[in-house]
């Protein structure tokens, strides 16, 4: 059984010019796309399988990451289904020359695992392992409450 912490991801982007909106800040749909792409390594990091995605649960952004910045994008899966795969997802702006981080966003996405015909297929179990991992976990559940 995998674990939540060996489904962890975490990924730097350098938000550039071409990534921002009019307000010289990171396009929403640049930091989905990146949030997107992280928590499909994690869903298929856990299911061994490809994944791919079946619903975005609410998605806040919080506070803006200015061009310059760094987007920190952080995934793990919290909980399976038979098929399906929900990943937690953060984001921050990281300042890269102090390093300094502020939270930006929280979400959950949730994938289905396919073969190479199309067809959904099985996934294992999760298997809680640690004290971060129980937190990690909680939190998320927590999150999905509240939508």
């Amino acid at each position: 059984m995998p674990t939540i912490l060996e489904t962890h991801i975490e990924n730097r982007f350098r938000v550039q010019p071409n990534h921002a909106n009019n307000n010289d800040t990171l396009h929403g749909g640049n930091l989905m796309k990146w949030l997107d792409e992280v928590a499909a390594m994690s869903a298929m990091r856990f299911a061994g399988e490809t994944c791919v995605t079946a619903r975005v649960n609410e998605l806040d952004f919080e506070r803006p990451i200015g061009i310059g910045d760094t987007a920190v994008v952080e995934a793990f899966v919290y909980e399976a289904g038979r098929t399906s795969v929900h990943v937690g997802l953060r984001a921050w702006r990281e300042e890269p020359r102090s390093g300094e981080t502020e939270r930006t966003t929280e979400s959950s996405f949730t994938f289905v695992a396919i073969d190479d015909d199309g067809t959904a297929v099985p996934v294992p179990e999760l298997s809680v392992e640690s004290e971060r991992g129980r937190e990690l976990r909680e939190r998320m559940l927590e999150v999905d409450e509240n939508l």
